[in-house]
């Protein structure tokens, strides 16, 4: 029985520390351009109002051709729909690149365009103001009878102050901006030596250009703010659940048993992982990742700790492709159906590992007449039965809202998926607190092999 509860207590904090994470939204983009193979950059971001897009370019002068003039134009569209931003591939987004009206029908939405003429390229790399005023934005179809509906144009706000500015946001909304950048010769004073210039060095010519989004909120977007509110509190929940088990600590410190130490183990990571999580949000920055669960799994399994780590790589390596396949918008294709299927059948598989040691612990427990014991593990099972249900609710609600729809209005509530799951670890941590809390001769209560 020792060893069934040790499988089962080993296996919950396990599988509840191996949790896929959704990393900030990009607001700074360093991209090369290559006049040779015209590769032109599609940027994705949701963004408040009033967020302003900023574009410069950086290169040594002496490297570029002096015969050479540039063409930069750019092209901003929001839309109501969120799968119309992130899921569409830059070939496909390239092709909508000028277009004013919707893709589908009701996909409904705003765009904004415009274009600079560089005459060389010190006018190019010297920061400057581009536009005397903002240029304005059209609705893509007759936009509806709403007082809330924005007017068809903006009004200039500073530009003397902002050099490089060449759009503003005009509503909270999932925006795609496009930058195509061509070189073209000057205009010809005569000479031969200019047009055999101008021939060699726009193929062999790149430069780097710096794309900026900064709103009222910094660098921060509408995706992001609500998770980064989410963690400063889970911050101070996970404080004062280490307060808590402090005090029981303290108060029974001569009865600890080695459990109790690697919950008190993960209470910390796990408030350093809120920690973490809220800087990261709150600098836009992307540090490492902590990930649990070896340390805490690896005494006293034997040779099961193989199939744990085996486990554990699997699951590492299909969440890491979801995760890939979510950043770069290819979420909907066959590698990501597979991912996603392939970890919720691990999940599956470690639940049920989890209920089996479970049905045979109790039932041994009642053969035994162990009452105390008996009523530790109903809890801990009817919390886990909650959880899954619980789970089973939510992941039908998120498919409903966020998968099975033509067009995915609800962004604003995407941040759920994340903090549901962690919301979730965190009940079901403070529940094996309290089931597990330090008590004055609790060897009684539950005996660990350890204590043999």
């Amino acid at each position: 029985m020792s060893a069934w509860r040790m499988h089962l207590i080993y296996s919950l904090c396990f599988i509840l520390t191996l949790r896929s994470c959704i990393g900030a939204e990009v607001s700074l983009w360093n991209v090369k351009i290559p006049m040779a193979s015209r590769q032109d950059p599609v940027f994705r971001k949701t963004l408040f109002a009033n967020t302003t897009i900023y574009m410069k370019f950086q290169d040594d002068i002496g490297e570029c051709d002096k015969n050479l003039a540039f063409n930069v134009s750019w092209y901003l569209r929001s839309s109501v729909c969120y799968n119309e931003v992130f899921n569409t591939a830059d070939k496909a987004a390239l092709k909508m690149f000028g277009l004013d009206h919707m893709v589908k029908e009701n996909w409904s939405g705003y765009y904004s365009q415009g274009y600079i003429l560089f005459d060389n390229c010190s006018s190019l790399f010297t920061p400057k103001v581009y536009y005397p005023e903002f240029v304005p934005y059209q609705a893509l179809s007759s936009p509806p009878n709403d007082e809330s509906t924005p007017s068809n144009q903006s009004a200039p706000q500073g530009w003397v102050e902002k050099p490089g500015a060449v759009a503003k946001a005009w509503l909270d909304s999932p925006y795609m901006f496009i930058v195509k950048v061509r070189s073209q010769p000057r205009e010809a004073t005569g000479g031969r030596q200019e047009e055999e210039d101008s021939k060699d060095s726009p193929e062999k010519y790149a430069f780097t250009m710096t794309v900026e989004m900064k709103g009222p909120y910094e660098y921060s977007s509408p995706a992001d703010w609500p998770l980064m509110m989410f963690f400063m509190v889970m911050c101070i929940v996970y404080v004062l659940f280490a307060l808590l088990w402090l005090f029981w600590s303290i108060c029974y410190w001569r009865d600890l048993l080695r459990i109790q130490f690697w919950i008190s183990a993960v209470i910390l990571l796990g408030m350093l992982e809120k920690a973490l999580f809220y800087s990261e949000y709150q600098s836009i920055r992307y540090p490492w990742r902590l990930r649990l669960g070896y340390g805490i799994v690896k005494p006293r399994l034997g040779t099961t700790v193989h199939r744990l780590v085996a486990v554990g790589l699997l699951y590492l390596l299909f969440s890491s492709v979801e995760g890939v396949l979510r950043v770069t918008g290819s979420f909907y294709g066959t590698v990501a159906l597979v991912a996603n299927l392939s970890l919720s059948l691990i999940d599956s598989c470690v639940i049920l590992h989890i209920f089996i040691s479970l049905s045979q612990t109790t039932r041994l427990l009642k053969l035994r007449r162990n009452v105390v014991k008996l009523s530790l593990y109903q809890h801990f099972t009817n919390t886990l039965i909650f959880s899954v249900l619980a789970s089973i609710v939510f992941i039908i609600w998120t498919t409903k809202v966020f998968k099975l729809v033509d067009c995915q209005t609800g962004w604003r509530d995407m941040w759920v998926d994340d903090a549901f799951w962690r919301l979730l670890f965190s009940t079901i941590l403070l529940v094996i607190m309290v089931l597990l809390r330090p008590l004055c001769q609790q060897p009684e209560v539950l005996p660990l092999p350890t204590y043999r």
